[in-house]
């Protein structure tokens, strides 16, 4: 399996398999429960050649992958073995209440997140056709299409019933019966049978027709195609009363007794009780979502469209998400997630930029798929590896986000049916009736503003070029002797002590391809370095990071401290040797602070290669842990 390793390694990074309560993923990240987050070696992870970053958030353990998480995703579970764990452990309902509530959402609606989006893609894309005259809501093709599309929506809370059960720790398959009673196409069709028995709460905001009773108790009947919260509701009562019932029956009945008794007492409970409560809760956060928009669309735009970014960050979009889609099922339209349309663009924009600007090779690597994926609305790969590390293209595309989000508010531009982010997002703001409407144009103008805005601050204030280009060392004239050395055999032992890596798994483009020289890589413990030979510091960089050393058998080696530790100007390195100066083998070079390196955001990885590696046959002495007198390349002339 092509990430069989990877797997390995961060299931043994998380603090082993006895240390995983459950996983998921979502677009770019692996979701982790972990029993106990301090056996996590984050780390490591940050550094491993396939991981982008570690987030801490909402009670999960987020470990960002990028597009091919769903890859990755398989190989993990088939690692770890954890599909077959399919119970909530009890110690997930640890952690404050807004940790447990994003927690419980995430849960519930990651599963579905990737088919959620596949369909709210095709409505649009379908609406789109019909606007511009393509198709026409008669013709059977558009029927089927939207019959593909809209199928998940309708049957929507048949698949929050198998996910929050589940989440809830019940049975999934019974949350599915219970949603399937609820939108029993039989008991949905009655209120437009007849005329109703009598009126429930007459004269009143929650004045109700009732049609049918249940043992002489009014039913309140309310269409629960497309809803989300009722179901989650009767899940969690229903998970509850699950467990009960599994404890008091009889181990002969339970199999089919425990299910038997929870349907009976749960399904009537929420047709009379739970349903119409929670869908009155749903219809009210409907209207109080609106009505916060309406108080002023500008500002909310301000404030959604700038800081999605951030809420994404600390998983806090998932307070978000479901009041969005809870919109789209109560009053047909959302304005929270078409207020975030601009952010991808925005960081298009920056992204752009940073290509243009920049000369350091990795980040070039990096930044291309990065922009794709952003176009698409996957915005994680753009935002951790490229725009948060060099910290102003970040800044300045949450400033572009926030002016978009602006002329959304302004124009009112609403999304009516869930769809994708990035471009996919557009056919969902097409009118129902209106078509192409100044709303709609609205948002090509919001995107564009954003990605051009976005772009010019960063080409001219984010300090690309300047902020990560290596200095230029100007090599002293050396003794022509020196010149004319001749190569000969050499030993190199380690400058650090550390544990030693291969060059290639490093996350350093230009020194992973051997492109600056072949060699090893090491992750020092101890901050202090010292010469792996005995010759000539041929180059000494003004900001102490990287040492340039010919050996006197010829050998060029260089040491460079750490993975884009140039951008720390100098801080954190002290040596008192200058360049041109004479060595010993073990003679203390430099040092420099571990911690505060790290902790400034740069990995402590440090490259030691032969840069004239093409004159000698380079044997790697490959082993773990190093000292300054391990032996770690020996090269001898061709």
């Amino acid at each position: 399996m092509k990430y069989q390793q990877l797997a390995k390694d961060i299931i043994q990074h998380v603090g082993g398999k006895e240390n995983v309560n459950s996983v998921v993923h979502c677009i770019t990240r692996l979701r982790f429960k972990l029993k106990d987050e301090s056996k996590a070696n984050t780390e490591v992870l940050n550094k491993m050649d396939g991981v982008v970053t570690v987030r801490k958030s909402g009670g999960q353990y987020q470990v960002v992958i990028g597009n091919h998480v769903a890859d990755v995703y398989k190989a993990v579970v088939a690692e770890g073995g954890f599909e077959a764990k399919g119970e909530v452990d009890q110690d997930e309902e640890k952690g404050n209440l807004l940790n447990r509530f994003i927690d419980m959402i995430s849960g519930i609606f990651t599963p579905i997140l990737a088919v959620l989006v596949a369909s709210g893609v095709l409505k649009g894309f379908n609406a789109l056709f019909v606007a511009v005259g393509l198709l026409d809501e008669q013709d059977g093709t558009y029927q089927i299409l939207n019959a593909i599309g809209d199928g998940l929506f309708y049957f929507l809370p048949i698949i929050l019933g198998y996910t929050a059960m589940k989440k809830f720790g019940g049975t999934p398959f019974l949350g599915m019966v219970i949603a399937m009673a609820l939108v029993y196409p039989d008991l949905e069709g009655i209120p437009e049978s007849g005329d109703p028995l009598y009126m429930l709460f007459a004269g009143t905001m929650f004045e109700s027709p009732v049609y049918i009773e249940f043992l002489g108790i009014p039913v309140i009947l309310m269409t629960y195609s497309m809803s989300v919260i009722p179901i989650i509701v009767a899940t969690f009562f229903a998970a509850k009363l699950e467990t009960f019932f599994a404890k008091v029956v009889p181990n002969v009945l339970k199999m089919f007794l425990v299910p038997l008794l929870t349907m009976l007492i749960i399904i009537p409970l929420t047709f009379i009780i739970i349903g119409p409560i929670a869908t009155w809760a749903s219809q009210l956060l409907g209207a109080a979502s609106v009505g916060i928009y309406e108080l002023s669309p500008i500002v909310a735009g301000i404030f959604i469209g700038g800081f999605w970014l951030v809420f994404v960050m600390f998983g806090l979009h998932w307070g978000l998400v479901p009041i969005a889609i809870n919109n789209f099922a109560t009053i047909g339209q959302d304005p929270i997630l078409a207020l975030i349309f601009a952010h991808s663009f925005a960081l298009v924009g920056a992204l752009t930029a940073v290509i243009i600007r920049t000369r350091n090779q990795k980040t070039k690597a990096l930044t291309p798929p990065a922009i794709v994926s952003a176009i698409f609305g996957v915005t994680e790969p753009g935002m951790y590896g490229v725009a948060l590390p060099l910290k102003w293209p970040f800044v300045f595309t949450v400033v572009a986000s926030a002016v978009g989000g602006a002329i959304l508010g302004a124009f009112g531009t609403l999304g009516y049916n869930m769809a994708g982010l990035g471009v996919f997002q557009m056919p969902s703001f097409i009118h129902p009736e209106e078509g192409l409407n100044l709303s709609f144009v609205a948002s090509i103008i919001a995107m564009i503003v954003a990605a051009i805005l976005a772009f010019v601050l960063t080409y001219f204030f984010g300090g690309i070029g300047k902020q990560e280009t290596e200095p230029e060392v100007t090599e002293e004239p050396t003794d022509s002797t020196e010149n004319e050395t001749e190569v000969k055999s050499e030993v190199i032992t380690s400058p650090l002590t550390g544990e030693m890596r291969k060059l290639e798994e490093i996350d350093d483009t230009a020194f992973a391809s051997g492109a600056l020289g072949k060699g090893v890589a090491i992750e020092p413990t101890e901050g202090k370095l010292v010469s792996p030979v005995s010759g000539t510091i041929s180059a000494l960089f003004p900001t102490k990071h990287a040492i340039g050393i010919t050996s006197d058998n010829g050998a060029e080696i260089l040491i460079h401290v750490g993975l884009d530790t140039v951008q720390l100007e100098g801080r954190y390195f002290e040596t008192s040797l200058q360049q041109g100066e004479r060595i010993e083998k073990g003679q203390e070079l430099l040092t420099f602070d571990i911690d505060k390196i790290q902790k400034a955001g740069f990995q402590i990885t440090t490259p030691v290669v032969v840069t004239n590696h093409d004159q000698y046959q380079l044997k790697i002495i490959e082993q773990v842990n190093v000292t300054s007198e391990s032996t770690v390349l020996e090269l001898t002339t061709k």
